[in-house]
């Protein structure tokens, strides 16, 4: 790829990162569902790691770790470890799986939520010396869980389409321009 076109996706990548924060952080709360709100920021983390591989899921994932440590995080750096490993671990599958199905995206909601929601519980244990595994099951990860897969099935669909007209469009002016 060109350097204007790995500075456009980039771009990209930030501009969608910080939408799914906005919309995370200030418009789904407003809508919640089972008390709890979809992880837009691990949903946009796991699925352009599965479209695009393990660079671009890191990519999404410092956006996405950065922004929740400034905002949110009493250990900055702790969010952009969890969500660059989710990145970098979703991107493990891209050639070996087809990314048109929905089945494995949805696979890969579970597991993250699994992962980041333990990172996070292992992280307050260790900061506070608090375990509440129960609390944690029955109040977070279930419902936060079956709502991103709500939103996983539609979000991934966009990012899937959008980023097949962004390739399409790409690749006619690469051969344009030579």
């Amino acid at each position: 790829m060109r350097f204007k076109t790995i500075i456009k996706r980039i771009i990209i990548y930030f501009v969608l990162v910080l939408t799914a924060f906005l919309l995370q952080c200030c418009i789904f709360p407003i809508i919640r569902f089972f008390s709890a709100v979809p992880n837009l920021l691990l949903i946009v983390t796991f699925s352009y790691g599965f479209i695009y591989g393990s660079t671009t899921g890191i990519i999404c994932g410092v956006f996405s770790g950065f922004l929740l440590d400034t905002f949110y995080s009493t250990l900055f750096g702790m969010n952009i470890m969890i969500f660059c490993f989710i990145g970098f671990c979703s991107g493990l599958f891209t050639r070996q799986l087809k990314s048109d199905t929905i089945g494995f995206p949805l696979i890969l909601c579970v597991l993250s939520e699994c992962a980041y929601n333990a990172a996070m519980l292992i992280c307050r244990f260790l900061s506070y010396g608090r375990f509440d595994l129960k609390y944690t099951l029955t109040n977070v990860l279930i419902p936060e869980m079956y709502f991103s897969l709500i939103v996983t099935l539609v979000a991934y669909r966009i990012f899937l389409n959008t980023n097949r007209k962004l390739d399409h469009i790409d690749n006619i002016r690469g051969k344009n321009v030579a």
